[in-house]
């Protein structure tokens, strides 16, 4: 597997990676019926963020990550990142390489710390990996979520010092 910047080329395997992940509703804040356009827009940053794909040895896009500064101005200095990865890659070790690389990238950046705004309280796979990377939960917006059979969880903050 390589990690290399996204490119326009690379959209239209990355859209139904997008699509999927926020239509089954477990853990994004972005609208489940998003569209196309917006989805591009909010995922295909451009600089001072950054969006990368995880591909394989044939360039099959298995996950993506975008990278960004969490605020503007005086808060500047601390990045946030997103990640997703295609249903079918999941548990490869695809997002643990991911996480690490807008780490890294973030570190080489001058960031002093990555903070994550709204990691989903069940989605237990994701905070146990963020965890083993070094995260902390430094607080948590009760019933922040609403899942897809309507109940309600929380959204996690997640903080990591660079």
């Amino acid at each position: 597997m390589k990690i290399r910047i996204a490119e326009a080329a690379d959209w239209p395997a990355m859209w139904p990676i997008v699509r999927t992940v926020a239509s089954a509703g477990e853990s994004f804040t972005f609208p489940r019926d998003i569209g196309e356009d917006f989805a591009r827009e909010c995922w295909m940053l451009p600089a001072p963020g950054r969006t990368v794909v995880a591909v394989d040895d044939a360039g099959t896009v298995l996950g993506t990550a975008k990278m960004n500064p969490n605020h503007m101005g005086p808060a500047a200095h601390i990045a946030s990142a997103s990640y997703m990865v295609a249903p079918e890659h999941t548990g490869l070790g695809i997002g643990r390489a991911l996480g690490e690389y807008t780490i890294e990238w973030a570190r080489a950046e001058g960031y002093r710390a990555m903070q994550f705004n709204a990691v989903v309280e069940t989605n237990v796979r994701a905070v146990a990996l963020w965890r083993s990377l070094g995260f902390t939960v430094i607080g948590t917006l009760p019933e922040g979520y609403r899942l897809p059979d309507g109940t309600y969880t929380g959204l996690h903050i997640m903080h990591r010092p660079l």
